[in-house]
């Protein structure tokens, strides 16, 4: 039950992360400092990173998934931190010596302009499917707080995504990520630790598992036939398949490394050490954060089940088994453990803490779709127009995409509702990088090797062998059919003609 206790903290912590960003985006004046900023420290470069990184996605979608398959879950955070790894190590040093500002805008100059503008809508459409999970993320939170409908909620949470990076850019991504840092730090561990206590630990949890799952109905719900599919659901890291989990992982790892927001974040610190740094930073965070959402969703599934399988029960003639609780659905495992185990006061706390971090996660996603927008999809077209010049300027260019971008996200979202939210992830992310993974990877370390026109092709034939794995269910994840073929493109015209 929410309280006013918790609305309390929910407000003031909203407020004082939206203060952050404000007082930080006032040293905006132009389009580039908006974008990339150039003077952030190695702190700053994390707090950027982690605000993108670990938002809906890595929090309520890992307790939502963890809720349907335990210990898998957690390859999501994983796999951020290992992306943020090899970001900082491999590719931090390279994009800032390209002298670029955008990732397409290097593959154009390798391979022309062609290239830039097909690479720039298949990604955007990646970081859309990203965005779409932030806003069924804050939707599921302020739903849980308010409860509002889906659609006002989804309009609100979309709104205060547009507040918290509209007037600040990068900078306030930055400034407000290092305090979700410190604040989300603190409450993941103190959800870890008050699961871990009140669950009575890892055999607590088990036993939890075994009693919901007595009940034939909800067994057969979930596709477990005994208690030897429970265990191996929940308590192994491989629940959905060795392929399908470690694909997953793959996709996070290769999407960090070609995702614009994330190198957005690169190109803002005031050097390549300090960007190397705030990136490794990073990658030590996300899995820890992961581990505790993981726990909590672990726990939620020992004790509620859902609306839809309560009345699954009740279909089948039988009552809701004694000591378990109701919740809305899944997605909601993470709020509902906050408002139903926690103290109001630290319940507020860490309520308000993953709102502003999924709005900021949001925030990061749409500037770095807008950036692309603007400078890549717009500017191309003016030049094949012969434009010079627009009524606007770019920094009003982007303000504007920003909200037409999280507008159509509303709109989306409440068509694909019912998803699951890490899985739009892991489309999203895996899309992204069977995009320009490659054809990037090539411009920067092996210039001058490929026919552009066998890169250009790549792109789609990738997307859409991936995208027609993903939909036809053949064995594995998805990314590795889109990856084998985009290479195979690309290595058909290894020998180009000089240009």
């Amino acid at each position: 039950m929410v309280s006013v206790t918790h609305l309390v903290g929910v407000v003031l912590t909203v407020a004082l992360l939206l203060a952050i960003s404000w007082w930080s985006g006032r040293k905006v004046k132009d389009a580039r400092s908006f974008t990339t900023g150039g003077t952030s420290g190695s702190w700053m470069v994390c707090g950027a990173l982690l605000g993108t990184l670990a938002g809906g996605q890595s929090t309520i979608g890992t307790a939502q998934l963890a809720f349907c398959y335990g210990l898998s879950a957690w390859w999501f955070t994983i796999g951020a931190g290992l992306g943020s790894l090899v970001l900082g190590l491999f590719y931090a040093g390279p994009l800032r010596r390209s002298g670029c500002s955008t990732l397409l805008e290097l593959v154009s100059r390798e391979y022309g302009h062609k290239a830039e503008t097909v690479g720039s809508i298949l990604f955007l459409i990646g970081i859309f499917i990203s965005i779409m999970s932030q806003v069924l993320s804050s939707s599921a939170m302020i739903g849980s707080l308010f409860g509002i409908s889906t659609t006002w909620a989804s309009i609100t949470g979309a709104v205060l995504i547009m507040l918290m990076v509209l007037y600040g850019g990068i900078r306030s991504a930055g400034a407000s990520g290092i305090a979700k840092l410190i604040l989300l730090y603190l409450c993941s561990l103190a959800a870890g630790f008050i699961v871990w206590r009140i669950a009575g630990g890892l055999s607590g949890m088990r036993e939890a598992l075994d009693n919901v799952y007595q009940s034939p109905t909800l067994a057969q719900l979930n596709g477990l036939t005994d208690i030897e599919s429970i265990h191996h659901r929940y308590g192994s890291p491989f629940a959905r398949g060795v392929f399908k989990d470690l694909g997953g992982c793959l996709s996070l790892i290769l999407g960090v490394v070609c995702t614009q927001s994330y190198a957005q974040c690169i190109w803002s610190a005031a050097s390549t050490p300090k960007a190397r740094r705030g990136a490794l930073l990073c990658s030590l965070f996300m899995p820890i954060i992961g581990a505790a959402c993981t726990l909590v969703g672990i726990y939620m599934r020992g004790h509620y089940v859902t609306a839809d399988e309560l009345k699954a029960l009740q279909a089948a003639g039988q009552t809701l088994p004694a000591g378990l609780g109701v919740i809305e659905n899944s997605a909601q495992a993470f709020p509902a453990f906050i408002l139903k185990h926690l103290p109001a006061w630290l319940g507020g706390l860490m309520l308000g803490t993953m709102l502003i971090n999924i709005l900021g996660c949001g925030s990061g996603l749409s500037l770095g779709a807008a950036t692309i927008l603007v400078r890549d999809v717009y500017g191309n077209f003016k030049r094949r127009m012969g434009m010079s010049g627009s009524p606007l300027s770019q920094l009003a260019q982007t303000r504007l995409s920003i909200v037409g971008i999280l507008a159509a996200a509303v709109v989306a979202t409440l068509l694909f509702r019912s998803s699951f939210i890490n899985d739009l992830g892991f489309l999203s992310l895996g899309l992204r990088a069977v995009a320009i993974l490659l054809p990037l990877s090539f411009a920067l370390w092996r210039p001058g090797r490929y026919n552009p026109q066998s890169v250009l092709l790549s792109m789609p034939v990738g997307v859409g062998a991936m995208l027609l794995a993903n939909f036809t269910s053949l064995p594995g994840d998805a990314v590795y059919y889109g990856l084998t073929a985009s290479l195979l493109i690309i290595l058909s015209g290894r020998q180009r003609a000089t240009r």
